[in-house]
């Protein structure tokens, strides 16, 4: 069996659970530098993306995406993770574990109602508030018996692998939703 699971089990539900290879590849192929790109904090938006001009002592010149030019401290930056690890399925594997990386991340597959996302044993979800296709009957079949691993995140991958260990072990199992 390989490591990831066939999207394609999803019908019409996988473009709401994983990127396709191809926005996968795209995402790798992303010039980056990690001395440049940070996250600074800001009133709107939580964090917003900036460039780092210049570093002087514990103040850093950042220009913001719209031109201008803040001066910040050094504190205050937090380092940002390469494009490749966008729309991450499970945050811990994340190179920068930081706020501005997880808020990011987590807008990112919000935005591409992607609302399910792991975070190391924890799955988090972002409610859509609106009725998204991922509760099909083929999606269910599509997590049974599945590792966590081998299938987008899920509140059904989560359910699944609690019931499999219940059965396997006889441990007690339990789940918590909220």
């Amino acid at each position: 069996m390989s490591r990831f699971l066939d999207i394609s089990v999803f019908g019409a539900s996988a473009r709401f659970l994983r990127l396709t290879n191809l926005e996968q590849l795209a995402a790798k192929a992303q010039a980056f530098d990690g001395t440049k790109r940070v996250w600074m904090p800001d009133e709107s938006e939580a964090y917003t993306e900036v460039e780092v001009r210049e570093a002087n002592g514990d103040k850093t010149t950042v220009e913001t995406k719209d031109g201008r030019f803040v001066v910040v401290r050094e504190a205050e930056l937090q380092p940002m993770n390469p494009p490749k690890f966008d729309m991450m399925e499970d945050m811990a594997m994340l190179t920068h574990l930081n706020e501005a990386s997880v808020l990011f991340n987590l807008r990112r597959r919000y935005s591409m109602w992607m609302i399910y996302t792991y975070s190391g044993l924890f799955c988090v979800c972002v409610n859509p508030y609106k009725w998204l296709p991922v509760y099909s009957t083929e999606v269910v079949a599509a997590y049974k018996g599945r590792r966590r691993t081998e299938a987008p995140p899920h509140i059904y991958a989560v359910a699944d692998n609690a019931y499999t260990d219940l059965l396997q072990n006889g441990e007690n199992q339990s789940m918590l939703i909220t």
